[in-house]
């Protein structure tokens, strides 16, 4: 059957503009791509414990069989959210099936018709959907841009109905630039408004602060975060979120969240391998040290060849080689996945146009000479 008109005029439009998705196949390659900052997802140590984990649960089972709020609340789920809450140090932590569920879950529930809820501009999606399906006003700020935000802040507290509340969202990491917030800044401003600060920590979780606890821990923000939305796709290496906050956000989500509500629970072998990612975190920073020295030897290496004009300036594991072009930067990444680079291109519109670049992930597991080596490649590319 053929589609309706106006969804084959978008593909076509994707297709002309070069910036049509596919599903393509794994390849042997180096990794420069994935989120697996710390090799988790690969670890036969992380595995083994997770089966051990079951095993001493005497839960033999392939899934949850339902909801959390039906037939899936084991005592390893209990267990496990108690494990997280402890190690970021939150009163509570619930555990969602993935981190857009975390998002869209919270923003669609939490604001309430009359509040407003400020932004940066450079969100993740998640977020951005979430809020569009709350009866509460979104506004987005300047990217990382105080003063625009404190200008909003101020407006909203002049316009907002009494009963209203001001939400303002930002990111730990951003994961299209890699870049971090100026977070001891705006939680002051927020404190100074009376607004409600949520951090999502999906790509600092394992990667920044001390054990891999994150931004908001390393700058000893627990107390003024309202939430904190932590993930276990990236460097835990395996799948899932939480939403770290009081006692009485949490038992607010597990009534309102529809995304934890209307779903079957995470299987049970996922809890275990989170629960085992983050025993490995406590017990082991090794991989984090790694990951640490070889973002330093990527910083080094582009300074070095020159190449700071093409790099936005990043201290985590995702550093952005900007192109400009959807054509161009294709091209590239294709040139480095014939040396066995895999780098992968963020086009227009998932970037604005003109701000194409190529995405580079670090990991533990990168050598120093595969490092070398991309950073030779990319400057014969560049600068030919």
């Amino acid at each position: 059957m053929m589609l309706p008109n106006k969804l084959q005029d978008k593909i076509d439009a994707r297709v002309k503009d070069n910036s049509l998705r596919s599903l393509g196949l794994s390849q042997d390659l180096l990794d420069f791509s994935s989120n697996d900052y710390l090799g988790f997802s690969r670890s036969k140590k992380i595995y083994n414990k997770a089966c051990d984990i079951l095993k001493q649960h005497d839960f033999q089972a392939n899934g949850a069989t339902g909801s959390r709020l039906l037939t899936a609340n084991h005592p390893l789920y209990l267990d496990t959210e108690k494990q997280i809450a402890s190690f970021h140090n939150s009163p509570t932590a619930l555990i969602f099936n993935s981190g857009y569920d975390a998002n869209i879950g919270f923003f669609s529930s939490v604001p309430q018709r009359g509040d407003v809820i400020l932004y940066d501009a450079l969100c993740h999606a998640s977020i951005r959907d979430g809020i569009a399906m709350s009866h509460a006003k979104g506004h987005k700020f300047l990217h990382n841009n105080l003063k625009v935000l404190e200008n909003l802040l101020v407006t909203q507290q002049q316009v907002k109905n009494k009963s209203a509340e001001i939400y303002v969202v930002t990111e730990a990491v951003f994961s299209m630039d890699g870049d971090m917030p100026p977070l001891k800044a705006i939680a002051s401003l927020c404190e100074k408004y009376s607004a409600y600060l949520i951090v999502d920590q999906a790509h600092a979780t394992g990667v920044i602060g001390p054990k891999g606890k994150g931004l908001v821990q390393e700058l000893g923000l627990e107390d003024v975060i309202f939430a904190r939305i932590v993930t276990f796709g990236k460097a835990i290496g395996c799948h899932g979120a939480a939403i770290l906050g009081s006692g009485e956000l949490k038992n607010y989500l597990i009534n309102f969240a529809r995304s934890f509500i209307y779903t079957t629970a995470l299987p049970p072998h996922t809890i275990a391998t989170i629960r085992a990612a983050y025993s490995e975190l406590e017990q082991n920073s090794d991989a984090i040290k790694k990951l640490q020295n070889n973002i330093s030897l990527l910083q080094k290496g582009i300074v070095d060849a020159q190449l700071t004009s093409y790099f936005i300036s990043s201290q985590s594991a995702i550093h952005c080689c900007v192109i400009k072009g959807n054509k161009a930067t294709k091209d590239i990444s294709v040139l480095l996945q014939q040396n066995r680079f895999d780098v992968k291109p963020i086009l227009s519109p998932t970037v604005p146009r003109g701000q194409e670049r190529l995405r580079i992930c670090l990991h533990s597991y990168n050598t120093k000479e595969d490092i070398t080596t991309l950073v030779r490649l990319l400057k014969e590319f560049l600068t030919p």
